[in-house]
């Protein structure tokens, strides 16, 4: 293999990652948004893993927010690194709200996944085919 079919391949693999994994997020953000208030209430109480007992529609606002803008920003390829960044919050929230609770790998296994996915797009990027690289000159950059 070439050094340039691998940047290919690695390129590639990135954004078939993010079209995939922003694509569901979109989708799961969406149905976030349309449970208002009170969805995003007990959505921040997770927060009280970190001993944050305050503001917890603005929290369940924030994971639902890096959800479906996070989730459409990884599909343009836009800004991946800042959104990364905070979908692993999101992921390690709430992945240790579940371990909290007691549950089973069964059920805190999508969000432990999810954290090291975007762990890794933190420190990729998007990619080559990442529109910020296009419209915004970013190649290269922490933003891309």
């Amino acid at each position: 293999m070439t050094d340039q079919s691998k940047v290919f391949s690695k390129d590639v693999g990135l954004l078939v990652v993010r079209l995939g994994v922003g694509t569901v997020l979109a989708v799961m953000g969406w149905k976030k948004w349309l449970g208002g208030e009170a969805l995003w209430e007990s959505l921040g109480g997770a927060m009280k893993v970190f001993g944050i007992t305050v503001w917890p529609v603005f929290w369940g606002f924030m994971a639902m927010f890096s959800e479906l803008v996070g989730g459409l920003m990884l599909v343009l390829g836009l800004l991946v690194r800042p959104f990364a960044a905070l979908l692993l919050f999101t992921m390690v929230t709430a992945t240790l709200m579940q371990l909290g609770q007691g549950d089973t790998l069964g059920k805190y296994a999508h969000s432990l996944n999810l954290a090291f996915v975007f762990a890794g797009l933190l420190f990729a990027g998007g990619g080559r085919y990442a529109l910020g690289n296009a419209i915004l000159g970013l190649r290269g950059k922490w933003f891309t």
